[in-house]
């Protein structure tokens, strides 16, 4: 219990701050020092990078860059400053062929910035010897497939088979990017200690542009039944018919949500695949600003904690 003197003393406080002038009491509470407010963590869960073509290093003929110069890590490290993004998951590139060079380059100069999910030669069952040790290569997190155009067929017709158990058994991460995410099912269900990743929720540019963009994501929503796979929210700009804030694939973007969860969504801009289309600051300000079904923490966990738990990225 408070003392009389105690109590008198309160009194009087509060009665001299009651008459003070109305400025002299606003001066006062804009002096109390407060807390900073505490900066979001954000990890941009896919950006391409890579350096110039060369004679000793020839990249797949047919196959176009997404820039006409090279992104390097040079080019990169400026723009995260800016957008004050903390970590990236490097995920090399197609063109160059099954190429890590550059990743690994990036996240041995800055080991605290950049994880890599990088590529293997898929359709020789050889690289199997190569996942026991996978994690050894500093930087490395997981793997990353590619099944468009004429890989598209490897999904189902038996090329990647040997893969799905030697991944799970490595306990390797592997992010996905196909046209028929439906064909992802029976490996989730037959491998439910294998770590699957959908890229771009599901969409690709061939078919979008097809306008089969909503089927694309009707199956990369079926797939949230299986604990082990999650979605990326990424892509979407360079999918997308309007400017920015792409309003048109806010429902592609809240259905993935509402099925899988914060948990099992990542942000990721993808951001030389539309670079001309959105600045990174706008691309990280469309998630924290633009989605009111998204709470604080719901965006905690997308723009960041998410995307590092499910790596295993310490």
């Amino acid at each position: 219990m408070l003392s009389r003197r105690r109590l008198l003393d309160k009194t009087v406080g509060a009665l001299g701050l009651a008459l003070m002038p109305l400025e002299t009491q606003l001066a006062s509470a804009q002096t109390t020092p407060t807390a900073p407010a505490k900066k979001r963590l954000i990890v941009d869960a896919q950006v391409h990078l890579w350096t110039a073509e060369t004679p000793d290093h020839p990249w797949i003929k047919g196959r176009t860059p997404q820039l006409p110069e090279p992104f390097t890590v040079d080019k990169l490290l400026p723009l995260m400053r800016q957008a004050d993004v903390d970590r990236v998951v490097v995920v090399p590139p197609s063109w160059p062929g099954d190429r890590n060079d550059d990743a690994l380059a990036a996240a041995q100069k800055y080991p605290t910035r950049f994880g890599i999910m990088g590529r293997i030669p898929l359709e020789k069952p050889a690289s199997a010897a190569l996942l026991p040790k996978w994690k050894e290569q500093p930087g490395m997190l997981g793997l990353r497939l590619t099944f468009l155009g004429p890989e598209a067929r490897w999904l189902a017709d038996g090329t990647a088979d040997w893969f799905w158990p030697a991944a799970e058994k490595a306990g390797l991460p592997v992010m996905v990017l196909a046209t028929r995410m439906s064909e992802l099912a029976p490996i989730a269900a037959k491998h439910p200690h294998l770590t699957l990743i959908v890229d771009h929720m599901g969409l690709s540019g061939e078919v979008v542009k097809a306008g089969n963009g909503a089927e694309l994501v009707k199956q990369t929503v079926a797939l949230a039944k299986y604990e082990n796979v999650s979605v990326k929210l990424s892509g979407y700009p360079a999918y997308s018919s309007e400017p920015y804030p792409f309003r048109d694939m806010t429902t592609y973007i809240k259905s993935c949500f509402d099925a899988y969860g914060p948990q099992r969504c990542y942000w990721g801009s993808d951001i030389t695949n539309s670079l001309t289309k959105a600045t990174y600051r706008q691309r990280i300000d469309q998630f924290e600003n633009d989605y009111d079904f998204l709470s604080a923490d719901d965006k905690d966990w997308i723009m960041g904690r998410a995307i590092l738990a499910r790596l295993g990225w310490n």
